[in-house]
C-alpha cells in the first residue's frame, strides 16, 4: 500500500475522532481566513484613502469659507503659484455656480430673501438660471433655509403673518479645470463621457444620475442655463442625494456664466505623498499669502478615520496570526497524540525496513487530510463570517477613536456622527472572501500544519523497534 492511500486511510480510521478535530480546525481556520479577509478589506481601504483625498488641500479665499466674510477671489495667476510649489502635482481651479428655475430666482429677489451664497465645500458661488429642475425636495429644512436672510439655519422673520414662500433646493454646478469632482477625486462616470478639453468653453455638461433621471435627460439631452444651451455628455454618480443633484461644466464655460473671467471659488492642490501634505502646505500659505488665501486639508478628519483604519488592519493581522498559531498547535498535539498511539505500528514498519522519512511523511500526509478538510469548512465560515467581523472590528475602533472627540453639535468630530464625513468611509469598508485571499490564507495554514505535523513526525525517529517489539 501506498504512503498516501495509507495516510488517507489512517485519517478517517477513527471517524468519530476525525468529525471532532475537522470541526475544531474548522473554526481556528475560519477564524483565520476571515481576519486574514477583513485585513485585507481594510489594507486596501487605506491605500485608497491615502492615494486621493489624504493628498489633497483645498485653498479657498481668505476668510470665504462657509456663507459669511470672504475677502479676494482667487485668480488664474495664483493657481500657477501654487503648481510651483514643491511637492505639488496638481492644481485644479474650480468655480462655484448655483443653479435656480427662473421663476423661483425671481420670487426669492421679490421677496428679498437672497438665502445662503454658498456653494460645494462652502465657497462663494453665482446664482444663475436654469430649465432643471432640483432632484431633491426642498422639505421642511430646505425651505426653512432658503428662506433664511443671514446664515443657514437662520430664519427670515416677518410681521405680516403671510407663510414664506417655498423652494427647491438649488442645483450645485462646477465648473472645473479636470475631470475630478470637488475633493479631487475622479470623477465616476456610469455612461457618456468626459467633456475633453476642460481648460476650454464648452457646451457640455457631465449631470449626476439622479438629477438627469429628475429632469428626463440622457446622452445628447439639452438643457439651458442663463441663456445657453448645453448638451449631457456623462451621467456619474457620486454617491450621495446631494452628490448627484450636481453638475459639472468646464472651468471657462462657469466663468464666463458668472461673468467673472478668470476668478476662482476654490482650488484642488494634490501633493505627492501624506508624508508631504503638511509642508506643502506652510509652503502654500507662504506663497499666496496667508492675508489672500486660506489653505486647508480637505478633510481633515481623515487622518483619524486612517488611523482607526490602520489599527483595525493591525488587529486582524494579530488575530489571523493567533487563530493560525491555534490551527497549528491544534495539528501538534493530535499528531503527538498518533504518534503515542500507534507506536507498535512504527515499530513493526521500522523492523520491516521502512525508512524513517517514509514514516514521518506517512503522519505528514495524513495532518494534511485533516487540514484539508478543516479548510473546506473554515472556507466557507470565512465567507459568511468575514464581512460580520470586519464591520464588528471597524465599529468597535471608531467608537473607541471617537471618545471624547466632540465638535460642534455635540457629535463627535462636529459633522453629526463620529469623524464626521469619516464615518462613510469607515463603513463603507466591503470584506469579500475573494479566491485569492482565501487561497494565501490556506497556504499559510497547510504551512503552519506541516511545522505542527513534522515535531511529532521527527519523534518517530527515536522509537527502537526492538524496545517496542519486547513491550509487546
Amino acid at each position: 500500500m501506498s504512503v498516501l492511500a495509507r495516510s488517507v486511510g489512517n485519517a478517517f480510521r477513527n471517524k468519530v475522532r476525525t468529525a471532532a478535530v475537522v470541526a475544531v480546525l474548522a473554526v481556528a481556520i475560519g477564524l483565520a481566513l476571515a481576519m486574514l479577509v477583513a485585513n485585507q478589506a481594510v489594507a486596501g481601504k487605506v491605500a485608497e484613502l491615502n492615494a486621493s483625498v489624504g493628498t489633497v488641500l483645498t485653498v479657498n479665499p481668505a476668510g470665504g469659507q462657509g456663507f459669511e466674510g470672504g475677502g479676494e477671489p482667487l485668480t488664474a495667476t495664483q493657481a500657477a503659484t501654487a503648481a510651483a510649489v514643491p511637492n505639488v502635482t496638481s492644481v485644479v481651479g474650480t468655480k462655484a455656480l448655483r443653479l435656480r428655475k427662473a421663476t423661483e430666482a425671481a420670487a426669492q429677489s421679490a421677496s428679498g430673501q437672497a438665502g445662503p451664497g454658498g456653494g460645494p465645500g462652502g465657497q462663494s458661488a453665482t446664482t444663475v438660471t436654469t430649465s432643471l429642475t432640483a432632484a431633491v425636495d426642498a422639505g421642511t429644512l430646505g425651505n426653512r433655509n432658503q428662506a433664511a436672510t443671514g446664515t443657514t439655519g437662520t430664519t427670515g422673520a416677518t410681521g405680516t403673518g403671510q407663510a414664506a414662500p417655498s423652494f427647491s433646493l438649488p442645483v450645485a454646478a462646477t465648473g472645473i479645470g479636470a475631470e475630478v469632482d470637488s475633493t479631487g477625486k475622479a470623477l465616476v462616470l456610469t455612461q457618456g463621457t468626459g467633456l475633453g478639453d476642460y481648460a476650454a468653453e464648452s457646451t457640455g455638461a457631465l449631470l449626476g444620475t439622479t438629477l438627469a433621471e429628475k429632469n428626463g435627460l440622457k446622452i445628447g439631452s439639452t438643457f439651458t442655463i442663463g441663456d445657453k444651451n448645453f448638451t449631457v455628455k456623462g451621467l456619474f454618480d457620486a454617491g450621495t442625494a446631494f452628490g448627484n443633484n450636481a453638475l459639472y461644466l468646464t472651468l471657462p464655460t462657469a466663468q464666463t456664466l458668472a461673468a467673472l473671467p478668470g476668478e476662482l471659488s476654490t482650488m484642488i492642490v494634490t501633493v505627492n505623498s501624506m508624508e508631504n501634505v503638511d509642508t506643502a502646505k506652510t509652503a502654500l500659505t507662504t506663497a499666496l499669502g496667508s492675508d489672500k488665501a486660506d489653505v486647508t486639508q480637505g478633510q481633515r478628519n481623515l487622518q483619524t478615520a486612517v488611523s482607526s483604519l490602520d489599527s483595525v488592519k493591525n488587529i486582524s493581522f494579530v488575530a489571523f496570526a493567533a487563530a493560525l498559531a491555534t490551527a497549528g498547535l491544534i495539528i501538534l498535539l493530535i499528531m503527538v497524540m498518533l504518534v503515542r498511539e500507534r507506536r507498535r505500528e512504527i515499530g513493526v514498519l521500522k523492523a520491516i525496513g521502512a525508512p524513517n522519512r517514509t514514516i514521518g511523511l506517512q503522519f505528514v500526509l495524513e495532518a494534511l487530510v485533516l487540514v484539508a478538510l478543516g479548510s473546506v469548512v473554515g472556507a466557507a465560515v470565512a465567507s459568511f463570517a468575514s464581512g460580520g467581523i470586519a464591520s464588528a472590528l471597524i465599529s468597535s475602533s471608531s467608537t473607541t477613536a471617537a471618545t471624547g472627540q466632540r465638535g460642534p453639535g455635540g457629535f463627535p468630530g462636529g459633522q453629526g456622527g463620529p469623524f464626521g464625513g469619516a464615518s462613510q468611509l469607515l463603513t463603507s469598508v466591503t470584506a469579500s472572501a475573494s479566491p485569492g485571499v482565501i487561497a494565501t490564507g490556506i497556504a499559510a495554514v497547510f504551512g503552519v500544519a506541516i511545522i505542527g505535523a513534522l515535531v511529532p513526525s521527527l519523534l518517530t525517529a527515536r522509537i527502537r523497534p526492538i524496545e517496542v517489539l519486547r513491550g509487546e
